[in-house]
């Protein structure tokens, strides 16, 4: 079964960044989705939103 949520490391190869760049990248999400009242995990972001809002990105 698939996880629901990526962490860092994850991001950061899945994008092709250094691991501190998906770190950022999680923030940013995170803060999205806080705004628009969800609870959020540090350093980990839902793989259905991550999904979403990297436009071309299918992980799995």
């Amino acid at each position: 079964m698939e996880k629901q949520f990526i962490g860092a490391k994850e991001v950061a190869e899945i994008l092709g960044v250094s691991e501190s760049k998906g770190y950022s990248v999680i923030r940013e999400l995170n803060s999205e989705l806080k705004e628009r009242g969800y609870i959020v995990v540090p350093g980990k972001v839902s793989r259905v939103f991550f999904e979403e809002r990297c436009y071309g990105v299918k992980v799995g």
